[in-house]
């Protein structure tokens, strides 16, 4: 049976990942000068961060135990879906990094 904490512990987890996932992406698209590079290093290094936070959250710590989550279901709310909105996030509602002006600092 599920508890309301294992609810709102679950929840909290997804956000965070949602948070981590943006503030990645953010990162990729300041530090990569090419236009698709940051969106290569989105896909490729962001769920590989997920997956270690997820194993550690879900695995160590037994939180979302009654929950009953099968392992694709589990991946998919906890790396897929939270790297799809933070990504979508970042990318659509946050503006460029080339809108910006940096201080010139020599």
């Amino acid at each position: 049976m599920v508890s309301v904490i294992n609810l709102v512990l679950f929840g909290a987890v997804l956000v965070g990942h949602t948070l981590v996932a943006a503030v990645l992406t953010r990162f990729f698209r300041i530090r990569l000068k090419t236009q698709w590079g940051y969106v290569v290093y989105a896909f490729a290094l962001i769920p590989v961060v997920l997956g270690v936070s997820t194993l550690v959250f879900f695995g160590v710590f037994p939180i979302g135990a009654g929950l009953n989550l099968n392992v694709p279901a589990l991946l998919g709310a906890s790396v897929g879906m939270p790297l799809a909105l933070g990504f979508a996030i970042d990318t659509l509602y946050v503006p460029p990094p080339e809108e910006y002006e940096m201080p010139d600092t020599r």
